[in-house]
């Protein structure tokens, strides 16, 4: 049922002198499910400007065919997801919990509709090969001239490949810096998704993970590729496991940057 001291709360986001609406969930005992259905819809409709704010930060690493209200359709199943899921007695903020879900739903979205074309991945594959073995004759990264000669495609259609080389990777170093993000609690959040989309970037980014530092590349390794979870790399490094969190985002920020500045910003 709702509660009266429902009334007094914004039904915009947090602001300095008013709590959001969610925070009544945030109240051990109370779930979603026992509300009422207003209390639920102004709670559904607070919430609602979060979804847009995540579906366009993501958007701007997509496509441009990649539709916004495709997007914001599966935030929104990823709210509903969190509402029946979020358990207050975990510390966890619901917004914190709710963000986390309605990314996740984006992405699982992403994948499902596989929105590569056949003769796009033909394309990315090619592209794919031809700067590995630039790279291992020349020891640096193609110019874009140098893969305009190599692989015969005009200007706008090596530009279209690269934007989707690119949303591929940064996409993935998302998904696995916010999985890696949940783990604060002692818990192994790691969904199937993280490890191979790991081993996917280990393929196309080797030479920039060797510039990563020792302690870094050691991080990604005991994580992703022998399966450690976090307090175990924390054991194995012996160190905190908030430095080996620091560790880790350190070296996904080094990345994407280093990626970025060698293939070109997809923003």
């Amino acid at each position: 049922m709702g509660t009266s001291s429902s009334s007094g709360r914004s039904s915009s986001l947090r602001n300095n002198t008013a709590e959001p609406v969610w925070s009544v969930l945030e109240q051990t005992g109370i779930s979603f499910a026992s509300l009422g259905p207003l209390h639920k819809d102004r709670i559904a409709r607070a919430f609602a400007p979060r979804i847009k704010i995540i579906a366009l930060h993501l958007k701007a690493k997509l496509p441009s065919h990649i539709e916004l209200s495709d997007l914001i359709s599966a935030g929104t199943l990823g709210l509903m997801e969190a509402f029946g899921k979020f358990q207050p007695e975990l510390g966890i903020r619901f917004e914190t919990f709710a963000d986390s879900r309605i990314r996740g739903a984006m992405l699982d979205e992403l994948r499902r509709m596989d929105w590569f074309s056949r003769g796009l991945r033909q394309r990315i594959k090619k592209l794919e090969q031809i700067i590995r073995n630039f790279e291992q004759k020349h020891g640096h990264a193609p110019s874009r001239s140098d893969l305009l000669e190599l692989t015969g495609q005009d200007r706008d259609e090596l530009e279209a490949t690269l934007e989707a080389v690119n949303s591929q990777i940064i996409l993935s170093l998302d998904a696995i810096q916010d999985q890696w993000s949940q783990a604060g609690d002692g818990h192994d959040h790691r969904e199937p998704f993280a490890s191979v989309a790991f081993h996917d970037i280990i393929d196309k980014l080797g030479h920039l993970i060797d510039r990563l530092n020792e302690r870094e590349r050691l991080v990604l390794s005991l994580y992703y590729t022998e399966d450690l979870n976090m307090k175990e790399v924390a054991l194995a490094l012996d160190i905190t496991e908030g430095r080996v969190s620091q560790l880790h985002s350190q070296a996904l920020g080094k990345l994407k940057k280093m990626f970025q500045r060698e293939y070109g910003d997809i923003n």
